[in-house]
């Protein structure tokens, strides 16, 4: 497959991820599926992980991806494959910026996890309160402490570990998928749109 094919094939790829992300940062905000007071939301929720760094700036790589397949860049010097080679090269710029993204969304996730949501719990058996009752992630192998503490909104624990769970794994895959055009366009750069198989045209 020719570099403009595959960086396509990536960009195919990324959008619907991107969906994923966006998707899964908005239900964050209604933790347990329950409308609560935004000053009752997990932190991280808002530093937008999903929203913006899987989301936002990873559609700029994607549509740019799509768009490599027939970019000629209009030629340099009357050389179309010349143009097609800068279009990859510049492609590589693209990657970098949702390699970022990405990782921006893949931190935020790891941190949320480890932190744990936030939800009402009693706190020295007695007082019902909000705050961020784990700790370094100790509820992650704990089925009983994840079932008992939090006590409002109802299931906060699975939903905030399966949402920001998929925005880790989904930020991961972006990562690789950017690495990999990073890769794909420094090949189409160099040896121009088809390696070995000559320039299209």
């Amino acid at each position: 497959m020719c570099s403009g094919g595959f960086a396509r094939c990536l960009g195919f790829t990324l959008i619907p991820l991107c969906i994923v992300c966006v998707l899964c940062n908005i239900l964050l905000f209604f933790p347990g599926g329950k409308s609560v007071d935004s000053k009752n939301i997990t932190d991280q929720v808002w530093y937008f992980g999903g929203i913006l760094g899987s989301g936002v700036l990873m559609i700029f790589p994607a549509l740019v991806f799509l768009g490599l397949k027939n970019n000629d860049c209009c030629g340099c010097c009357g050389n179309e494959s010349c143009g097609r080679r800068f279009a990859m090269l510049s492609s590589m710029l693209f990657a970098g910026i949702g390699v970022v993204g990405a990782g921006y969304s893949v931190i935020v996730s790891a941190v949320a996890i480890n932190r744990g949501p936030k939800c009402s719990f009693f706190i020295n058996g007695t007082t019902l309160d909000w705050g961020y009752p784990f700790s370094n992630g100790d509820y992650l192998g704990n089925a009983t402490l994840r079932d008992t503490v939090c006590q409002e909104p109802a299931g906060v624990v699975p939903w905030h570990l399966s949402l920001f769970s998929v925005l880790l794994v989904m930020g991961l895959i972006q990562v690789v998928l950017c690495a990999f055009q990073v890769i794909n366009g420094l090949l189409g750069a160099l040896c121009g749109d088809c390696c070995g198989g000559g320039d299209e045209h």
